[in-house]
């Protein structure tokens, strides 16, 4: 679990004992924390989850609604063009790759699993356009497996309050993975992100005032972000 490391107040705790107040304060802000794409199916969750690429979550739930009344099945978007999808999504960014690899992942799913999602982190991430974050999105709120995304809120509040060391997300997903049990995975993913939105920014944060950051974040830690905010 880590050894023994120094939190804002300067008190000695391990990464465990952080771990476990981070998730009491996180439960008490988020007790019924939802996944904030709009979606009906594994199938359209995939499909926002790829949308969100360099894309808010919001521009995402007003692009969706139009593209799923068009497509919400595969067979239904191989026979839009990618020229038809990329004018329905066009306002997310990347929409000329995000087109081509809807279509492409749809005809996949078509003729290599029946039109179904696969709940496996292999044949997912074997789908165009889909990569390891996109894939345990899926595999944890759609199909209920234990699986840790990790996107930016969530590798800049491990390293703020000390819960990894940042150095890249693969280490962050595996230092986060140690110290949650994974039935707790799917939950305190999107409740990192939530508070990471509402609570804790990364610019013009104020640490003294955060629930988490007062008292988890070091002081070495604090004088960095600052001196990068410069």
């Amino acid at each position: 679990m880590g050894g023994r490391i120094t939190g804002y107040a300067g008190s000695a705790v391990t990464r465990a004992e952080k771990a476990r107040r981070v998730q009491g304060i996180l439960d008490a802000f988020f007790p019924q924390a939802m996944v904030p794409l709009r979606h009906r199916d594994p199938y359209t969750l995939l499909i926002a989850v790829l949308l969100s690429a360099q894309c808010t979550d919001q521009r995402v739930n007003e692009v969706t609604p139009g593209l799923f009344a068009r497509a919400a099945t595969p067979a239904e978007m191989v026979r839009l063009t990618v020229a038809q999808i990329r004018s329905l999504i066009r306002s997310c960014g990347l929409a000329p790759q995000k087109a081509r690899a809807i279509r492409s992942l749809s005809r996949m799913l078509l003729e290599e699993h029946g039109g179904k999602v696969p709940d496996s982190f292999e044949k997912l991430e074997e789908l165009p356009g889909v990569g390891h974050k996109t894939a345990s999105v899926v595999m944890v709120q759609a199909f209920g497996r234990p699986a840790f995304p990790v996107d930016t809120h969530i590798h800049r509040l491990s390293a703020r309050w000390g819960l990894s060391s940042g150095l890249n997300v693969v280490r962050t997903e595996r230092d986060l993975k140690k110290l949650f049990a994974p039935d707790d995975w799917g939950r305190v993913h999107l409740q990192m992100i939530l508070f990471g939105r509402e609570q804790c920014p990364a610019r013009s944060h104020d640490f003294s005032l955060c629930p988490i950051c007062s008292w988890a974040a070091s002081r070495a830690r604090q004088l960095r972000e600052r001196r990068h905010s410069m």
